[in-house]
């Protein structure tokens, strides 16, 4: 599924907007899901799941090609939990 595909089913699920608003519509929520995880807050939609920003410490690596040790910065990466909820 593509944002694309979000946006006709909104579309088609009120029927009072059109499909350009739909397409606004999904791409602002999305838009704002990603500046709040760069805030670094985490994102809950009940019923769905939550994605949740996470910390990972700085450590040595090690080259794959040449064996080489390596220092790897601290970094953030986003995960994402579903619902235990499951709405149909």
């Amino acid at each position: 599924m593509v944002k694309a595909d979000l946006a006709r089913i909104v579309y088609e699920a009120h029927g009072g907007i059109s499909y350009r608003e739909a397409k606004d519509l999904v791409e602002t929520m999305i838009e704002r899901m990603k500046s709040s995880l760069v805030e670094g807050d985490n994102v809950k939609l009940s019923g769905f799941g939550s994605f949740n920003l996470v910390s990972r410490k700085g450590r040595i690596g090690r080259n794959p090609q040449t064996g080489a040790q390596i220092e790897l910065k601290p970094s953030k990466y986003v995960t994402f939990r579903a619902s235990r909820i499951v709405k149909f």
